[in-house]
């Protein structure tokens, strides 16, 4: 049997929105915005988004979250073990984390992903030439 601590993290699921007023950049609240769109409950996008301030504060710092540090990022955020671990491989999936090197820190992998998306589309499907 897997725990979820060791589940498969390749991928997730976000919401894209196509009303140009739900725009991440019109929100009061960008990154809140964006855990909504990955995370159904609100509980759990405003964990998620605490935990992503967390790891971009200490990878600022200079002094990474290391995964070892598990038991005190699941205090500080108020979740029990499964919660804890579910939201963060939700997070890795998505590519706006990484945890190489036994650290956590922020990823450029969902922006890189989003980009590629979206210039295919542009080009391969629109037919338009050149990238976005």
């Amino acid at each position: 049997m897997t725990t979820i601590k060791n589940a498969p993290r390749t991928s997730t699921t976000l919401i894209v929105r196509s009303d140009a007023n739900s725009r991440i950049t019109h929100s009061k609240d960008p990154f809140y915005t964006l855990m909504r769109r990955l995370f159904q409950e609100e509980k759990t996008a405003l964990r998620g988004k605490q935990f992503l301030s967390m790891i971009e504060e200490r990878q600022n710092s200079g002094e990474p979250i290391k995964t070892s540090e598990w038991k005190q990022v699941m205090e500080e955020l108020g979740v029990g073990r499964a919660s804890f671990y579910a939201m963060r491989n939700k997070l890795l999936g998505a590519g706006l984390i990484t945890n190489k090197n036994e650290e956590y820190r922020l990823s450029g992998q969902f922006s890189k992903d989003l980009m590629d998306m979206a210039n295919w589309w542009w080009t391969a499907v629109l037919g338009n030439k050149g990238e976005l």
